[in-house]
């Protein structure tokens, strides 16, 4: 498990660190003033505060922070399930929500669940088992409803990227379909009306709304839509590249294409790297060197780190507002033009 830590969050206090006992000693006071001054009483004069700070100064003193949050009712601490850390995407929403969590005096324990149901499972119910302030999680079970109990324990829970079903909780999700609109449009404005689509397997929450997008954004525009040209799978590249080459071989041949993510856009690319008259294309997510190919890629941008963020402030929220009504955020996609997208007809 890969642990990120924001704020003062910390266990046991390892042996050898001073207590606030030695700097009690230390200075000559009594316990209660050196707690009193470290957790900003007032009730202290200047000049015994000021020999206090000093000594904890000299010393090395580290409040407790478990402690104290114990006392409140809290451990400080959030934990994050998201499908793989080392994922790009997940990495920047793992990276903004400890920046947002350490405004909040949170600590975030983050791990992965690689896609796994049973994992998900057993991760999560052994985190909610050390009673985190909140649970943050990337659903990718069937159903969510084994979170009910901590739910009911006080525990709120924040979906992100999906919903989670079989519980009502909050989300943050990216506006798929508005991202998939915005994708033919521009494909549209540059004179294209032969688009294929290439999606994710149809099980995935992602996958059903952006080729939803697809779908309602050609009939609005009056697109002949040739279901043979709307492939939903798991990412494969010979099968990709098997499909390509029947949509450019027809005889009113596919000039466009949207593909539904980076896996299927860099198995569409190895496909088409030789080709002297590739079709346009967008796809769904950016990706590290998407500049470096020629043409450009362009691609429909998410914001994961506006995801981590909003996540957080969603938990907090729950923690003072324990009854509002649930929410669910819809984060704004971008389209960035490179060159690959704006190929005409004509330049194909």
């Amino acid at each position: 498990m890969v642990v990120t830590t924001t704020g003062q969050g910390g266990g046991r206090r390892p042996p050898g660190l001073p207590t606030i006992k030695d700097v009690a000693e230390h200075v000559g006071v009594s316990f209660k003033t050196v707690s009193r001054v470290v957790n900003g009483d007032g009730k202290v004069s200047a000049q015994t505060a000021q020999r206090v700070r000093q000594a904890v100064e000299e010393l090395g003193y580290v409040r407790n922070e478990s402690a104290r949050q114990l006392r409140r009712g809290r451990t400080g601490t959030v934990a994050l399930l998201v499908r793989a850390v080392s994922d790009p995407f997940f990495a920047a929403i793992c990276d903004a929500a400890a920046e947002r969590a350490r405004d909040h005096d949170l600590a975030v324990f983050v791990t992965s669940t690689h896609d796994r149901a049973e994992r998900e499972r057993e991760l999560a119910t052994a985190m909610a088992g050390r009673r985190p302030d909140g649970l943050v999680i990337t659903p990718i079970a069937e159903s969510q409803d084994y979170l009910q109990g901590v739910l009911d324990s006080g525990i709120p829970v924040v979906a992100i990227d999906r919903p989670a079903r079989g519980i009502q909780v909050d989300a943050v999700l990216a506006d798929n379909a508005g991202g998939v609109r915005d994708a033919v449009e521009h494909l549209l404005r540059h004179g294209h009306s032969r688009i294929g689509y290439l999606g994710d397997a149809p099980e995935i929450f992602t996958a059903r709304e952006r080729v939803a997008g697809f779908r309602s954004t050609a009939e609005v525009h009056g697109l002949g839509l040739r279901e043979e040209e709307i492939d939903l799978a798991r990412p494969d590249d010979e099968r990709i590249a098997t499909l390509l080459r029947r949509w450019r071989a027809a005889p009113d041949p596919v000039t466009a294409l949207v593909t539904g993510n980076n896996a299927i856009t860099m198995a569409a690319l190895r496909e088409l790297v030789d080709e002297p008259h590739p079709p346009a294309l967008v796809g769904f997510d950016d990706f590290e060197l998407a500049d470096l190919v020629r043409p450009a890629v362009s691609v429909v941008a998410q914001d994961p780190a506006a995801v981590g963020r909003t996540a957080i402030d969603l938990l907090v929220e729950r923690l003072r507002q324990p009854e509002r009504p649930v929410r669910t955020i819809r984060v704004q996609t971008r389209l960035i033009p490179r060159g690959s997208g704006e190929l005409t007809v004509g330049q194909r």
